[in-house]
């Protein structure tokens, strides 16, 4: 009988951690490695589309996220005005078999850590290790850790295949591509924060308003904070900002309203006060709207990438952590397919590549959002009708091929 593979997953995020789990369910060894000493419920808001919760259903993890998580009912996008331009059903409202989660990262983290606890052991997933280097021959990889743990001293351990889940400053991709650069500004800010407000158009729903030079987006994450007949919303302010990258120092700091809030100070519209809602955020953290660019390659004999680490998307389109989500699936399946290692992550990468690259590609074009960049081009002073300025067949052609695309249209995640 073969042995299994062992394989180290470099990065304890949402994607490592999901990676973790499926392989472990699929009898595979694995130990992940996190650069931080402590794994904690920090951010602020994230989505899960349909095909990735039907993953972590999968995991056995659907009631844990739902004891947590917003059940998205509707999807809704406005104009600078508050008027609306187009509205969905989400999740089970749009006939998924599962929900749409919208949930506190913090939260979700916190649920992927204790269940790779429970899996793997917590000698299988350390805190405190850095990655430095790594090696591989046809016997297999060797990475090289700093134990933050010990004063930076030095950690070798031995496995079948690495992975690199670490992250858009990824150490394992600038390894195989050091002349990368940093990722590519959009030239678009970003100021995310949690405020506690009253519920909105029914409790359930994602609103985004504005176009791409503005933008406000927000919904609710938290079913507790629900069933008190409160809102904790999460929500972020954008706003065009040609430039070169913030250095990689300034990223994801706190920063006071002040330095945003000034062209949202009108956008009180009878449904939502995004002012109030600004006012009320405990703390607001900056950072840059960036990506990369696609690559040619993930594989590198037994290494490869995953997430952001192979894939950094503009958060359009709430697919960033699903997309992760789908990479750990692809993967798994690949390596317990009983394939060579290096033929198996040639596979995985061969499914995984040119669909996130499709994705990267449509999110800089606004994805599904480009509605709402229509309706600012062809109607800057509002409107009377909206389908006097996009016809609903057009709108409905433009989210129909972003679902398609990103894998969640419902026959697709029906199929699984």
């Amino acid at each position: 009988m073969t042995t299994p593979p062992h394989v180290l997953i470099v990065g304890g995020g949402i994607g490592g951690l999901v990676t973790a789990l499926m392989l472990q369910g699929r009898g595979i060894a694995v130990s992940v490695f996190e650069a931080s000493r402590e794994i904690r419920p920090l951010g602020v808001g994230i989505n899960l589309l349909p095909h990735a919760v039907a993953e972590l259903a999968a995991l056995g993890l659907l009631d844990a996220l739902g004891a947590e998580a917003i059940e998205t009912a509707e999807l809704a996008y406005f104009n600078k005005w508050g008027q609306e331009i187009w509205r969905e059903p989400r999740g089970r409202a749009a006939g998924y078999d599962v929900p749409q989660f919208s949930i506190h990262r913090g939260a979700l983290q916190m649920i992927l850590y204790d269940a790779a606890r429970a899996a793997l052991g917590d000698e299988h997933l350390r805190t405190g290790m850095a990655l430095t280097g790594f090696s591989q021959n046809d016997q297999g990889v060797v990475a090289v850790f700093a134990d933050r743990n010990a004063g930076d001293g030095e950690l070798r351990v031995h496995g079948d295949a690495l992975i690199g889940a670490d992250g858009i400053h990824s150490t394992v991709r600038r390894f195989f591509f050091p002349d990368e650069g940093p990722p590519q500004f959009s030239g678009r800010m970003l100021w995310r924060a949690v405020s506690r407000t009253v519920p909105f158009l029914g409790g359930r729903t994602m609103i985004m308003a504005g176009h791409q030079s503005q933008k406000f987006v927000c919904y609710p994450i938290s079913r507790a904070a629900l069933d008190a007949g409160q809102s904790l919303t999460n929500w972020i302010a954008e706003l065009a900002v040609p430039g070169t990258t913030p250095p990689r120092s300034d990223w994801n700091r706190v920063v006071p309203p002040s330095v945003f809030a000034a062209p949202f100070q009108n956008w009180r519209f009878s449904w939502l006060d995004i002012p109030a809602i600004i006012a009320g955020a405990e703390a607001v953290y900056e950072f840059p709207m960036v990506d990369r660019d696609p690559l040619p390659r993930w594989s590198h004999g037994r290494v490869t990438l995953l997430g952001d680490a192979a894939h950094p998307m503009y958060p359009i389109g709430s697919n960033g952590a699903s997309q992760a989500i789908l990479d750990a699936r692809h993967l798994a399946d690949c390596l317990a397919a009983g394939s060579p290692i290096s033929a198996a992550l040639a596979a995985y990468e061969a499914v995984r590549l040119p669909a996130t690259a499709g994705i990267v590609r449509l999110n800089r074009q606004n994805g599904p959002e480009q509605v709402m960049q229509l309706a600012e081009e062809r109607a800057p002073n509002g409107f009377a009708a909206i389908d006097d300025v996009i016809p609903r067949d057009e709108m409905e052609e433009i989210a129909r091929r972003y679902k398609l695309a990103a894998g969640f249209a419902v026959d697709q995640v029906r199929r699984g």
